[in-house]
C-alpha cells in the first residue's frame, strides 16, 4: 500500500522492469531475458486485483519477444526494454491527462457529483473540469477501512473543488440529489463489468436506482484480457487489522476484509477511456482490436 491506485501501480511495474533492465549483468540474450521474466513474475503478481500490473508487463514483453525472434542482440534489446518502460510510463501519464479532458465535457456547472475513494483519472476529470470554469460540488465517501477518499476529498479541497465528506453507507440517502457518480476501475472484464474499490457496486446500483449517471474513468491498459476466457478476476482480501486494529479483544470472531467489489455493467452508463467513451459492452473491443489479445495467450511470466 505503498504505492495506491492501479495507474501508480502500473508506472512503478514499468519502472522496476526498467530498472532491472539497466542493472541486469546478464551476458546472453537468454539469460537477459529469463532474468527480466523471474522479475516481470515478481511485478505482475505484486497485487492480484490491479490488472494494470500484468498489462504494463504484456504492453513491455510483446515488444521484447517481437525483436528477439528477429535476432537483436543483448544491447539492443536493454535498450528496447529501457525504452519501451519510459513509453509505458510517459503513455499512463497522457491517458491521465486525456481522460480527464474527455470525462470533463460530459460535466456542467451546478452539477452534484459523488466519488467513492481515491482515483488519479477521477481527480482528473474534476480539477479538468474546475480548471475550464465550471462550477460544481463533490461529495466524498470515506471509503473504509483505509480512508481513502479522504485523500481525495483533500486534493479536491487543494485545487478549490467544494468538496464534502459523507460516510459510506450516507450514498444512499444523498443519492437522489446527485447528477453523475465518478468512479475509478482497477480492473474491468470483457463484458464491461468494473472492478473497484469495495462499495463501489452498492454506490452504483442505488445510483441506478435513482436514475443518476455512473461514469468510470479508466485507461485502456485496465480491461483485463483473461476475462475473455472466462477467468475471474481475483479479489484481493487484506489484514483484518486494517479493520480492526486491536484484533485481540475480538478473539474468536471472524473479520472478513475484501479489498474489492465487482459492479456489473447494467449498473454503468459509460466508461471513459484515453480513447474515447465507450459503452461497457465495448470493452471487448478494446482487448481484442486495440491491443490484440487472444484467449489463448501464454503470459510472458510463465
Amino acid at each position: 500500500m505503498e504505492i495506491r491506485g492501479a495507474g501508480p501501480i502500473a508506472r512503478a511495474v514499468a519502472q522496476g522492469i526498467k530498472i532491472e533492465a539497466e542493472t541486469s549483468a546478464a551476458t546472453s540474450t537468454d539469460s537477459f531475458m529469463e532474468h527480466l521474466k523471474e522479475a516481470a513474475r515478481t511485478l505482475a503478481t505484486a497485487r492480484p486485483t490491479a490488472v494494470s500490473a500484468p498489462n504494463a508487463v504484456r504492453f513491455l514483453y510483446k515488444r521484447l519477444t517481437s525483436q528477439m525472434k528477429e535476432g537483436k542482440e543483448l544491447p539492443e534489446l536493454k535498450e528496447l526494454a529501457i525504452r519501451s518502460s519510459q513509453e509505458f510510463i510517459e503513455f499512463s501519464e497522457e491517458a491521465t491527462k486525456k481522460i480527464g479532458e474527455i470525462g470533463a465535457n460530459r460535466l456542467r456547472d451546478g452539477d452534484l457529483i459523488m466519488t467513492h475513494c481515491h482515483s488519479s483519472n477521477v481527480l482528473s476529470v474534476l480539477t479538468t473540469a474546475h480548471n475550464q470554469g465550471k462550477h460544481f460540488e463533490v461529495y466524498c465517501t470515506e471509503t473504509r477501512p483505509r480512508l481513502q477518499g479522504l485523500i481525495m476529498a483533500k486534493k479536491l479541497r487543494d485545487v478549490g473543488v467544494s468538496t464534502t465528506i459523507i460516510v459510506d453507507c450516507a450514498a444512499r440517502y444523498f443519492m437522489e440529489e446527485f447528477n453523475h457518480v465518478i468512479i475509478g476501475a482497477d480492473a474491468i472484464a470483457a463484458n464491461g463489468a468494473v472492478v473497484n474499490k469495495i462499495g463501489t457496486s452498492e454506490i452504483a446500483l442505488v445510483a441506478r436506482e435513482a436514475r443518476v449517471r455512473t461514469m468510470v474513468a479508466a485507461e485502456t491498459y485496465k480491461f483485463h484480457p483473461g476475462t475473455m476466457g472466462g477467468e475471474l478476476i481475483e479479489i484481493e482480501e487484506r489484514s483484518p487489522r486494517e479493520v480492526i486494529h486491536d484484533t485481540k479483544e475480538f478473539s474468536q470472531i471472524n473479520i472478513r476484509n475484501p479489498a474489492f467489489d465487482i459492479t456489473p455493467p447494467e449498473y454503468i452508463d459509460v466508461i471513459v477511456t484515453e480513447m474515447g467513451i465507450i459503452p461497457p459492452q465495448a470493452a471487448i473491443l478494446i482487448l481484442t482490436e486495440q491491443y490484440g489479445w487472444k484467449i489463448s495467450e501464454k503470459e510472458p511470466w510463465e
